[in-house]
């Protein structure tokens, strides 16, 4: 996905962002249009909390996808702003992908998360996935046209971003709608995200799939220090949870959860980012974080890379 443009041909770009409801399954979909993981990826609702930028460039185009938390109703001050983050995602877009889970039944707010997203006047595709999950397919011809009736879509794509069905033809088909123009990035640029939002989302991420339900909301990972040798990168990280009982969770009999988590983190971050790296992990109890305007903002909960003030 990182080929230079070629040079006197018709070359398209353009801004386009993946919206829908929690758990649609929008952060896979934009692995598989990167061809990279850049997205963290879980079950659990709200995984994704801020904007994720990736970027997929070819001979003929280069199209910056940004993926989106779901569209949710917010009941805290940290919701609240990812809300903000997906009516941000609405503006000044060339296209938009509407994410919907073509295997679940009955996802109650689809109606008001389409009211949303049909207000920015953009075009919007219909990217129904999950398709590997409907049998018989025949299923999906009275979803389609369930979602036909619910707005006029630019068009209907069934994809699997799980399995990489369909992939090709949604990314065809989003190019086909894009002006032409400059490629805004070298071919090689993936994402504007630094290393440390990565590795904090990474390990966020081995905690979502490790631990109970009731602690993922309440968790917020930061990275206090990168320290960078020629050989090895030194990331010391804190966990932050609301409650004391959640401490104990998270960090396990014995320490066995966090080493864990460490371990599993350590070692997708090393296949990320190319080299040798030493991860140390703490835990803080910050209570009621999510409703702390002072928290959030010391955080920096867009990047969440914030600084030694956030400890």
């Amino acid at each position: 996905m990182s080929e230079p443009p070629a040079p006197g041909s018709r070359f398209v770009s353009g801004f386009v962002s993946l919206l829908g409801l929690p758990n649609a399954g929008k952060s896979t979909l934009l692995n598989a249009l990167t061809g990279t993981k850049l997205a963290i990826v879980s079950d659990k609702p709200q995984t994704t909390r801020t904007l994720i930028q990736g970027v997929a460039t070819t001979p003929h185009s280069q199209i910056v996808f940004l993926d989106t938390p779901g569209i949710h109703k917010p009941d805290t001050l940290f919701n609240r702003r990812m809300m903000e983050t997906i009516r941000a995602a609405l503006d000044e877009r060339d296209l938009l992908i509407y994410v919907a889970d073509a295997a679940a039944r009955g996802q109650g707010g689809e109606q008001e998360a389409l009211e949303l997203v049909r207000a920015s006047k953009t075009p919007i595709l219909l990217a129904l996935n999950k398709v590997d999950l409907v049998k018989p397919k025949q299923n999906l011809l009275p979803l389609i046209e369930r979602y036909r009736a619910l707005h006029e879509f630019a068009d209907f794509i069934p994809i699997s971003a799980r399995t990489g069905a369909g992939i090709d033809e949604l990314r065809a088909a989003v190019a086909s709608r894009l002006p032409e123009g400059p490629a805004y990035f070298p071919p090689d640029y993936l994402t504007d995200q630094p290393e440390r939002f990565l590795a904090a989302e990474l390990i966020r991420e081995k905690l979502l799939a490790d631990t109970r339900s009731e602690v993922p909301h309440s968790i917020a990972v930061l990275v206090e220090r990168w320290e960078e040798t020629p050989t090895l990168a030194r990331v010391h990280a804190t966990i932050f949870v609301e409650r004391e009982g959640q401490k104990g969770i998270v960090i396990g009999g014995g320490g066995a959860m966090l080493k864990r988590v460490g371990t599993q983190a350590r070692l997708d971050m090393e296949r990320m980012f190319g080299r040798k790296i030493y991860l140390e992990l703490y835990v803080k109890v910050r209570p009621r974080w999510r409703e702390s305007k002072q928290f959030l903002d010391e955080l920096d909960w867009r990047s969440m890379t914030g600084g030694e003030s956030a400890g």
